[in-house]
């Protein structure tokens, strides 16, 4: 399929020159055991590994008066900051994008993991010890998803692929079409394919766009679970140590739109309706301190994130998460969805509501799935292994609720927590217990200590066998063995709603008759179809540059007109 960015930037070219422009837990709902309420909301500054949100210093009044711009977004999290950066790349005179919150961000920002990536560099640079997973992912697709004809073509493209590079080994195996198989068998089968060949077609090109045009280099390649390879694309600091992406990324898309002087960063500013003219979006009702107004756009991009954090809407989708703790920030209220259903859109997969299994209970904190990727295990209180730490985040989530307590103890060593600044965040904010032997860290963390230092040597002897005969996984990164060893008391919480505003591949928002409204454009987490029933780790940020530079480009590309 030909890039939808490609076709987008040609189109807004021509339209350009023919108008003459230029240029210790405790008991929840969800984990019996914890002290946290139910139902409690992490804030920006618990789940994301930094302090704070960056400060937004675009916006020096409260706007009052009624406004006018080129691009309207709602939402100034990953998607909206990438949809107003493209726009004006893409030659939109004026910008204007709304937060209501204090600073911008959203639930990006305490994104801990990274950007998957399919065919890049970065990912050449590794040595290619994967098969097994590739394998396993191709007979998984066939003999769960036989009458699935979406999947299984794409299965036969693959084993096409893998079987020629088999014949000539260069570089590392991955490929655009085993990103997408890894996603629709992720999703269980229900994504909109369409949207999923946007995805991964674009996120070779979106990582260069990240370096080489906003200065943002996600250049160590790592596993999450769900994918058959190294995928996963993540910042690294001067230390070289890995960092969370979206305490990294989200500081330097919010500089360069508060730099730009064609993009204004509104804070503090809610949106609450969506202006429509002779069937067209055409702006939107804001209101802050000083009161309500319009601001009058050419095409309005809605980026406002899912609603994670309105237990009252999850549990409307989901009565069984009721109460659940949640990873997101507050503002993921699903305001945006609420205003594109009062002008026509139509939703998808509402339902689909993830839990992510390794969310810290006391403060809702989410502890990164890319520790398990680079080599960290999971086992109960019973000291006991019980599951893949790398399949996806509804499997993992379901093994943990099995297990005494409902939760499970994330293990790693010192000489992972050497290579992460991530993992000494957690140390340093006392997530963690630790021993000097296997034993006492058993001990500290109150788990069975002869089961658990049997637990790690069995471990350890999977990772120098490569194969791990108990529970199947494939990635074996490192052995576990230098003291002192740390644990981590985790459980599932809600994650991410995968369900939302029904979009097709140009970003365009789809009434309920499946047409066009016109001027109108979603992208991140609001939207859905793209993720299906299950969230791989990797792809939200992904979804959110894509999707983000594709919305911009759209609607600057309809304003042009």
């Amino acid at each position: 399929m030909k890039k939808i960015l490609s076709g987008i930037l040609i189109a807004a070219m021509t339209a350009m020159l023919a108008a003459g422009c230029s240029g210790a837990p405790a008991e929840t709902t969800a984990a019996p055991g914890t002290t946290e309420a139910p139902g409690t909301t992490a804030s920006a500054e618990t789940t994301a590994e930094t302090t704070a949100a960056p400060e937004t210093t675009a916006q020096t009044e409260p706007a009052s008066a009624d406004l006018t711009c080129d691009v309207v977004i709602i939402g100034a999290g990953g998607a909206g900051l990438t949809a107003a950066l493209q726009a004006v790349e893409n030659g939109a005179e004026s910008v204007i994008v709304v937060e209501k919150r204090a600073a911008a961000g959203g639930n990006s920002i305490a994104s801990t993991g990274g950007m998957n990536a399919a065919k890049t560099p970065n990912q050449d640079e590794n040595e290619f010890v994967d098969a097994k997973g590739v394998e396993d992912m191709l007979e998984n697709a066939k003999t769960n998803y036989a009458d699935n004809a979406q999947i299984m073509a794409l299965v036969e493209t693959v084993e096409a692929q893998y079987k020629e590079y088999q014949a000539s080994p260069e570089g590392y195996f991955d490929s655009v079409e085993l990103f997408e198989l890894d996603t629709m068998v992720g999703g269980k089968g229900i994504n909109n394919l369409e949207l999923v060949e946007v995805l991964a077609e674009n996120s070779a090109d979106s990582i260069v766009w990240l370096r080489e045009s906003q200065g943002a280099d996600l250049s160590s390649v790592g596993q999450f679970g769900g994918a058959s390879v190294k995928r996963i694309h993540r910042p690294v600091n001067e230390e070289g140590k890995t960092v969370s992406v979206g305490s990294y990324l989200i500081p330097i898309l919010s500089k360069n739109c508060e730099s730009n002087e064609k993009i204004q960063i509104l804070t503090e500013t809610t949106a609450t309706e969506i202006v429509m003219k002779d069937g067209a979006a055409a702006g939107i009702v804001a209101e802050n301190g000083d009161g309500t107004f319009q601001i009058n756009a050419g095409a309005v991009v809605i980026a406002s994130g899912g609603f994670g954090a309105n237990n009252e809407m999850v549990a409307k989708y989901q009565p069984t998460f009721d109460g659940y703790i949640t990873t997101n920030t507050p503002g993921a209220q699903g305001d945006g969805i609420v205003m594109a259903e009062a002008v026509g859109a139509a939703t998808v997969d509402m339902e689909q509501i993830q839990l992510h299994p390794t969310v810290y209970q006391a403060t809702g904190a989410l502890i990164t799935e890319g520790l398990r990727g680079d080599g960290a295990i999971l086992v109960n209180a019973d000291g006991l292994r019980f599951t893949n730490e790398v399949g996806t985040r509804d499997a993992v989530s379901a093994a943990e609720f099995a297990q005494p307590g409902n939760c499970a103890y994330l293990i790693v060593d010192q000489a992972m927590a050497d290579k992460s600044n991530v993992i000494a965040g957690y140390i340093d904010r006392g997530m963690t217990v630790q021993g000097d032997t296997y034993e006492a860290l058993a001990e500290a963390a109150g788990i069975a200590p002869e089961a658990f230092a049997e637990s790690m040597e069995k471990w350890n002897a999977c990772v120098e066998a490569g194969k791990d005969e108990e529970f199947g996984r494939t990635s074996f990164v490192t052995k576990l063995e230098t003291a002192p060893y740390y644990a981590i008391q985790v459980a599932p919480g809600v994650h991410h709603t995968m369900g939302g505003v029904k979009i097709n591949a140009q970003a365009e928002v789809l009434d309920t008759n499946d047409q066009v409204i016109p001027g109108l454009f979603a992208a991140g987490e609001v939207t859905g179809g793209v993720h299906g029933a299950n969230r791989l780790g990797g792809n939200a940020v992904a979804d959110i540059v894509v999707f983000g530079r594709i919305a911009g480009a759209s609607a600057q590309a309809y304003t042009a007109k």
